[in-house]
């Protein structure tokens, strides 16, 4: 499943490719995802402009002129592949649009093309999903906070909002795991598998831990919290600026690999000797909460 990173390369790559461009015709290929579409989907988008393209958590925002937002979520297999007519490639060229497709493992067989939007640049939006888990949703912009998705969304890992006292905050007298802790999206919003083993491998810090354990007895952060936002914020910066991981045969929109794999420390390493220096141990994987984790031992405390 795509996590914040790869989600916020999508973004960017839509950007200089559709922002101010107008929807002109949705093609719905079938009646649902894993949710039905909305009432009247099509027409609501057709003679809208785009107006940015923002991101929450792993959800996409496609904010549109007349003050609706359209929610697109990829699920586990959904991809949004880029396309234009000659005559527009050039333009797309100069605002900076790179032109190309995320690539899952069940491939992009055109029978999974199941939106199409054709735009007033001459590019073509198609989203692609196998299996049909992502969903597309319109809601309006001032009541977005409120949606049942985001209302009880956390904090977002990359912006200011993520410090180590907001952390504490949440922690504070939480004898769950920092794994499970972590990975709740109620708490912090994006985070998922990989970079939450890897952020606690960067903090030295054992996902077995207890998450009360970053807030003082006054609701304060510890040193530990201090530490594992660092190492949020620096993972989940690095995975950006990498494209994001490549699992199995994800690629970015330029047909390039997303390169965070190859920085992975712990993440599907198992029996692997720990990477940080000095250290000797060797990674481990156990389940928790039916996900694998991994990290080492001996220098994770």
């Amino acid at each position: 499943m795509p996590e914040l990173p790869e989600v916020e390369n999508v973004r960017r790559t839509l950007i200089p490719a559709v922002v101010g461009a107008r929807i002109e015709r949705v093609e719905l290929r079938r009646g649902d995802l894993r949710f039905p579409f909305p009432d009247r989907f099509a027409e609501r988008l057709e003679g809208r402009c785009i107006r940015e393209i923002g991101r929450r958590a792993k959800y996409l925002l496609w904010r549109l002129e007349g003050g609706e937002v359209l929610i697109v979520h990829l699920g586990m297999s959904g991809r949004v592949i880029l396309s234009s007519s000659s005559d527009a490639q050039s333009s797309l060229d100069q605002r900076g649009a790179v032109v190309g497709r995320y690539v899952y493992e069940a491939g992009d067989l055109p029978q999974h093309d199941h939106v199409v939007m054709r735009l007033s640049n001459g590019a073509t939006v198609t989203y692609n999903d196998p299996r049909r888990f992502g969903f597309m949703l319109l809601t309006d912009d001032d009541g977005l906070d409120r949606h049942p998705l985001f209302r009880h969304l956390g904090v977002e890992p990359t912006g200011t909002d993520l410090d180590a006292a907001e952390l504490a905050r949440r922690a504070h007298g939480r004898r769950t795991d920092l794994k499970a802790f972590l990975s709740d999206q109620r708490q912090v919003a994006g985070l998922g598998n990989i970079y939450v083993a890897e952020a606690l491998f960067r903090a030295g810090l054992s996902p077995m831990r207890k998450a009360g354990t970053l807030a003082r007895r006054d609701g304060g952060p510890t040193e530990r919290a201090e530490r594992l936002v660092a190492a949020i914020r620096a993972i989940i910066h690095e995975a950006i600026e990498a494209g994001g991981s490549t699992l199995r045969d994800f690629v970015r929109a330029d047909g390039s690999r997303g390169d965070f794999q190859s920085a992975h420390a712990v993440y599907d390493r198992a029996g692997a000797t720990c990477v940080r220096p000095g250290c000797g141990g060797v990674v481990r994987r156990r389940v928790q909460s039916n996900r694998s984790t991994f990290y080492c031992p001996k220098c994770q405390r």
